[in-house]
């Protein structure tokens, strides 16, 4: 039987804490939300192990992050109480928990109709407040809750999100992976007015979301 309050002690004593993060607000709500509820049913023995971890099946299956990864990514939004937050990619909801957790108003978007329901019962089920889940195209956004102050998406892109970027109101973050394999960095861009500045935050590897994947080309 795993001890899953002491591995998300560990979790974040050994893997979040080595890796810059130092958001105690952070800390505190990765060290609380049981991630063990969050992933496929007779997997919760890997839920704190530190790799990508496949939440749904299919041939296109949806992965939530490697925690000091997503925990990275979550801390360069600089949340803070109240804020507007649209969660791409979300999964069965554990990131968007992580979010409403340490105070955003949160919108979890899925692509997959059961695995929002599957986002929307998990949460409920851990008594998170705080995040509506929609299902709809992850490369739209979800444009009726914009304009947010920050998005996050959780996996990789190779095409540059365009219209996630719309939504982000003026001084809005938005942080993803970009690239394949070891070529992969994580990216945080910031809104100024109609331009947006970029820069690398730290390298990382995560499957490519398909939305953000260029349609193959026809060849002749």
């Amino acid at each position: 039987m795993v001890d899953f309050a002491y591995a998300r002690r560990t979790m974040v004593d050994s893997q979040l804490r080595t890796f810059d993060v130092n958001d105690i607000a952070l800390l505190d709500a990765m060290g609380t939300i049981q991630r063990e509820r969050f992933v496929l049913p007779g997997r919760e023995q890997l839920a704190y192990i530190d790799q990508n971890i496949a939440v749904s099946e299919g041939a296109q299956p949806r992965f939530m992050l490697a925690p000091a990864v997503q925990a990275r990514m979550i801390q360069a939004l600089e949340i803070e109480p109240g804020m507007a937050v649209l969660d791409v990619a979300c999964g069965r909801g554990y990131s968007s928990a992580v979010l409403a957790e340490v105070g955003a108003n949160v919108t979890a978007l899925e692509a997959d109709e059961a695995l929002a329901e599957a986002a929307k019962h998990a949460l409920a089920a851990q008594g998170v407040a705080g995040v509506t889940v929609k299902a709809g195209p992850l490369d739209k956004g979800w444009a009726e809750n914009a304009p947010y102050a920050a998005i996050l998406v959780n996996g990789s892109v190779n095409l540059r999100p365009d219209a996630l970027l719309s939504q982000l109101a003026d001084g809005g973050r938005l942080v993803c992976i970009e690239g394949d394999g070891r070529s992969a960095r994580t990216m945080l861009h910031v809104r100024t007015g109609d331009a947006f500045g970029s820069r690398q935050l730290f390298d990382a590897a995560a499957p490519v979301i398909p939305a953000f994947q260029p349609k193959p080309a026809f060849v002749f």
